[in-house]
């Protein structure tokens, strides 16, 4: 029983590492993307890297796709 349970949280928190890894990788390319072309294009100041990784973050919350296909078989 206990191992289970021990299993159980070892996959979760695996998972929310895997996770946090892999968000704190995707912010890179908008860190350098941002600070590469904003200043230039539209007099925006430059951003840190965890205001890079906020903005990906709210893209992903705010532009995900919650919609189900209603392809029908036949």
């Amino acid at each position: 029983m206990f191992e289970k349970l021990a299993a159980g949280l070892l996959i979760v928190i695996l998972g929310f590492v895997f996770f946090m890894v892999v968000s704190l990788i995707a912010a890179i390319p908008t860190y350098f993307l941002w600070n590469w072309l904003m200043p230039e294009i539209f007099a925006i100041k430059a951003i840190t890297f965890w205001q890079a990784w906020g903005v990906n973050f709210l893209t992903a919350t705010l532009f995900k796709n919650s919609s189900y296909s209603s392809k029908s078989k036949g």
